[in-house]
């Protein structure tokens, strides 16, 4: 079970004895604030009490069309700038370098990082005046697409040093602070880390028992271990710790007497990123290198990773393309009972279901980097839910190219056997999936419990007062099926689709105010009602992101010319319309009674015990 101290939920812990922090469900009056618990992992909270949340509002049977539409399609000299640069990467990537060298040496190359930072694109969204690019959220993770095309290892090295080693400096720091690190990161002279996960902290990063005690004359003192920390053993550490005053963070740098490095972890794939083992002993931090204040450490760690999940979306796509690429060309060569593959039916399914997907995933991300360059809403949930479902379609997508290419894709050598030892990692790192669930799930929970009233004032000896309470949310839940909220702004030609999100997004209110009505406190504890309810609302979003832009291509291409894409999002539409059916179809008839009673015999026994 997953449980976080309720200490979190304001965003900061400054102050607090550790040694009180409760279980987050226990010894409360008021259920609503546990749910607070995961809030964290998004925006600061009084960045959430100003900016409206999209997916808060679906879970409220809302649909709050101005913020995703219409769809932030990049203009002007944003786009101008960024179709200049994955020019350049491009260009590079597919003549210079070479991922199976990588590989083999068990590293990117210096000469790759050099070549890149030349190239303007080791800081693609730092500010000009300090030697990067400028670029905005979409600008930037259009360029990681690219990356994701040609490697999945290089694209992770690229992540960690853009999307979360640098993301905080960029982000949090001072003037000085900036001037000092951002141009050497930003021209590849120095890498970027983001030191996080401990031996015995992974998802639950609250609890960190790195330590850091603050001196006499500012600087701290800092102790403790990490581990499987991309470019641990370089340059430039943001380091997350605790101390009296609370979660801190630190940018320490590379050989600080006391920090040690190494041995490198030997990984199934992503082998030519160095994952590195730290170790503080002693070390001593100048009190210029604190990051915010003493107790942002936390907030600024979850507010980091929440950019940085943006950017796996986007790169997963590039991925994807790359994949069906590959297939595209297997199966239009390879000749089998004197047709080509590709002349099969299922074939031809599984590279239609990929195309399929990319779009969905592609729509999703940019339309989740338009909510970041927008400024107006939180995008903590939809960062989530893009990263999920990225991650699993296209671990899903490269099973089918695998299939597709036979046993000459099993060959260690093949380029896909090159990516399926990379690729199994995007749905565990960066906030692992089922954890990513939950925080969608129990955020919009607590939104809906916010707009309802405390059941528990409904007193079953006072039926007066019952039809009192009651009575303005069965009207209004009466007036929700006659007429669901609709996505505005729409292209006529999609109204089926419109109405098809509504009816969705309606049903989705009503299941989880079901879901709370049943269980009240305790549905923190129901996580399977929480996958469902999550899932629901990822294939709204990945539904609305589609329309969104589809209606936007209509507008500047024209119905004629944009045809084939109106297929292709329609067909995505109607796909993750039936992932949304099937998850509330389980929320009301599953087989949960006996998943849990044969988990716990299975745990009982320590395994299967049936022998014949």
């Amino acid at each position: 079970m997953m449980r976080i101290g309720i200490e979190t939920i304001d965003g900061s812990d400054s102050g607090r004895d550790p040694c009180r922090r409760q279980d987050c469900w226990g010894h409360t009056s008021d259920w609503r604030h546990r749910v607070r618990t995961l809030q964290n992992s998004g925006m600061a909270a009084v960045d959430r009490a100003q900016k409206p949340s999209f997916t808060k509002s679906l879970f409220l049977g809302q649909v709050a069309s101005e913020l995703v539409m219409p769809y932030p399609l990049q203009r002007g000299e944003d786009k101008a700038n960024t179709d200049r640069l994955a020019g350049l990467a491009r260009d590079y990537l597919t003549t210079t370098y070479d991922p199976v060298k990588a590989e083999a040496d068990r590293w990117v190359g210096d000469d790759t990082i050099r070549d890149l930072g030349e190239l303007g694109l080791l800081g693609l969204f730092v500010d000009k005046k300090y030697g990067g690019q400028g670029l905005s959220q979409s600008g930037y993770c259009r360029i990681m697409e690219e990356f994701g095309r040609a490697d999945g290892t290089l694209s992770v090295v690229m992540g960690v040093h853009q999307s979360i080693g640098t993301k905080p400096l960029f982000l949090y720091g001072t003037d000085e602070q900036k001037e000092r690190w951002l141009p050497d990161l930003a021209a590849g002279r120095k890498l970027a880390a983001f030191v996080l996960t401990e031996p015995n902290v992974g998802s639950d990063a609250y609890n960190l028992e790195t330590w850091a005690e603050r001196q006499s004359d500012g600087s701290w003192i800092l102790n403790g271990q990490k581990r499987w920390i991309g470019n641990g053993d370089r340059d430039v550490l943001t380091v997350f710790a605790r101390s009296d005053l609370g979660h801190v963070a630190f940018i320490v740098e590379g050989g600080s007497e006391g920090l040690e490095t190494g041995p490198r972890f030997d990984t199934v794939g992503l082998r030519a990123n160095r994952l590195q083992r730290i170790r503080f002993n002693n070390v001593r931090v100048p009190a210029e290198n604190l990051l915010g204040e003493p107790g942002d450490g936390f907030r600024i760690a979850m507010n980091t990773l929440n950019n940085g999940r943006m950017s796996m979306g986007t790169s997963i796509a590039g991925g994807m393309k790359t994949f069906l690429r590959q297939s595209i060309e297997h199966t239009s060569t390879r000749r089998q009972f004197d047709r080509e593959l590709i002349d099969f039916e299922m074939v031809e399914d599984k590279i239609a279901w990929m195309q399929t997907q990319i779009y969905g995933i592609e729509s999703m991300s940019y339309l989740t980097t338009g909510l970041v360059d927008g400024g107006q809403a939180d995008f903590a949930l939809e960062s989530a839910m893009t990263k999920v479902l990225a991650s699993d379609t296209g671990w899903y997508a490269l099973n089918r190219a695998f299939q597709l290419h036979g046993g000459t894709a099993f060959m260690s050598e093949h380029p896909l056997s090159r990516a399926l030892r990379d690729f199994r990692i995007f749905p565990i790192f960066e906030g692992a999936n089922d954890v990513m669930r939950a925080f969608t799930a129990l955020n919009g929970i607590k939104a809906l419990s916010e707009h309802l009233p405390d059941v528990k004032s409904i007193s079953i000896g006072d039926p007066a007062k019952a039809i009192g309470v009651l009575a303005p949310y069965v009207r209004e839940r009466v007036g929700m099926r006659l007429r669901p909220d609709r996505l505005e702004g729409a292209h006529a030609s999609l109204s089926k689709q419109v109405g098809q999100i509504a009816e969705q997004t309606a049903r989705l209110r009503s299941s989880a105010e079901a879901a709370l009505r049943k269980y009240g406190s305790k549905v923190q504890e129901k996580q399977l009602v929480q996958k469902r309810l999550a899932d629901a609302a990822a294939g709204i979003y990945s539904q609305v992101a589609a329309v969104s832009r589809i209606s936007a291509v209509i507008d500047r291409d024209g119905a004629i010319a944009s045809e084939p894409e109106r297929a292709l999002a329609i067909n995505f539409c109607n796909s993750q319309a039936r992932v949304v059916g099937r998850a509330f179809r389980s929320l009301e008839i599953n087989d949960d009674k006996h998943t849990h009673q044969i988990g716990r015999a299975a745990r009982s026994a320590g395994g299967y015990t049936f022998d014949l």
